[in-house]
């Protein structure tokens, strides 16, 4: 058991979510309303929280509508160099991917969110 810095006790609790045949957005949605400590009663916005969420099957998620448009954008660095791939083309490299970034945008953004995410697991 760890302590918050208000003194009290933290109880650790993994959350194991399977993918399969669930949509992506939902699936990502639900893990980044875990990690923040939502579900619990002792929420507070300004700590971490102590849930872990485990992600498997991620290689059966599927994406519903016309979201298979959907562009994913990385620049190398260079002048010139941004690099884009489409859905299928990322989900097809690696889906682990996928849903990673799906759920890092949907955590807010500030300090807390790199932590929130060191606390995901995914597993194909």
């Amino acid at each position: 058991m760890s302590t918050r810095s208000i003194g009290k006790r933290v109880e650790k609790k993994e959350y194991v979510l399977d993918a399969a045949g669930r949509p992506l957005g939902r699936l990502a949605s639900e893990a980044a309303y875990i990690l923040q400590g939502k579900n619990k009663a002792d929420y507070t916005p300004n700590l971490p929280g102590a849930n872990t969420v485990r992600i498997t099957n991620v290689a059966q998620v599927k994406m519903t509508g016309n979201k298979r448009a959907k562009v994913y954008y990385h620049h190398t660095g260079y002048m010139g160099h941004l690099k884009e791939l489409t859905y299928e083309q990322q989900f097809e490299r690696d889906p682990k991917k996928v849903v990673e970034k799906a759920i890092f945008n949907m955590l807010p953004k500030n300090r807390l969110r790199q932590r929130w995410m060191n606390r995901l697991k995914i597993e194909v």
